[in-house]
């Protein structure tokens, strides 16, 4: 089975066209393919494929075999790659997905014959409780800055100590604790498990530790649900993003900053979020059939 392995700001993906694949137990192929010592290594398996709906339909699988709705990163890598390889017409100043999480337009940055980048248009924000999903107890709706929005407040005890995290959806749940400390000192790999597994979110979360550095700029760190600590997170950035701006710590456009580079987030604060970002392929090669 032919696959390409592909980055977005460090997000690695193994990219696999299934338009006309046989059946296959894809998530246990996610966990064979994703394995980092003994398999390919990525924090993601994705699956290009026909669409009733869309031009193209996106699934993803986590290194543990579990699905996500969507990945921010790994639509930009699907959108170079299904131009490249002519599964849309590289003339399409733009084309549309069929994700877990709806339908998204997908818009190229070309440089000569190559995506360089990728512009997508990540939806609308959801910030009511019952749809992130997140437990009811302890959780508020509280106005933003600019009275245009609502924003998902909780208050969870992680390791003994209480946080207060703002929680959105972009089709995925996100919990983000805004700190004003360096997110590198923040102890990510041993408590990130505990917050993606609390009882609070009923389909797990991923957890982001933020630092609003100044009004167009934020540092970011990811524990993403089923992958670990991941170098980016494409809805984790936008869901920051959204939270950081309903609090009036933002202007409308930032840059997130995360370990594998730097994603461009925009919301006005109603509407849908636009993120821009690189995408880089890295291999290719053959799995074995059958394994």
């Amino acid at each position: 089975m032919r696959f390409t392995k592909m980055h977005g700001t460090g997000n690695d993906f193994v990219m696999v066209d299934a338009r006309s694949a046989a059946a296959r137990d894809w998530p246990k192929l996610a966990e064979a393919m994703c394995d980092r010592h003994f398999g390919i290594g990525a924090d993601g398996l994705i699956l290009m494929l026909p669409s009733t709906q869309a031009d193209l339909r996106m699934r993803m699988f986590n290194p543990d075999g579990s699905e996500a709705e969507m990945c921010g990163n790994g639509i930009r890598c699907f959108t170079k790659l299904a131009l490249e390889e002519g599964m849309v017409a590289a003339a399409a100043e733009a084309f549309n997905a069929e994700t877990g999480a709806g339908l998204l337009e997908l818009r190229p940055v070309w440089q000569g014959a190559r995506v360089e980048a990728v512009r997508v248009n990540m939806g609308v924000p959801i910030f009511e409780p019952e749809r992130i999903p997140m437990a009811m107890a302890n959780s508020a709706l509280q106005p933003d800055a600019h009275g245009r929005a609502w924003v998902a407040s909780a208050g969870i005890e992680v390791a003994g100590q209480s946080y207060r995290l703002a929680c959105v959806s972009m089709g995925n749940p996100h919990a983000i604790l805004f700190t004003d400390r360096d997110v590198a000192l923040f102890p990510l790999e041993k408590l990130g498990p505990q917050f993606e597994h609390h009882p609070f979110f009923p389909r797990r979360v991923n957890f982001h530790v933020a630092n609003v550095l100044d009004r167009s700029t934020i540092r970011m760190r990811t524990w993403e649900r089923g992958a670990g600590i991941t170098l980016a997170c494409g809805t984790g950035a936008c869901a920051t993003a959204v939270a950081a701006y309903a609090r009036g710590l933002t202007d409308p456009k930032m840059d997130i900053q995360v370990p594998g580079g730097r994603l461009t987030i925009e919301w006005p604060g109603a509407g849908d979020v636009f993120m821009t970002g690189p995408v880089q392929r890295v291999f290719a090669g053959d799995w074995p059939d059958g394994d």
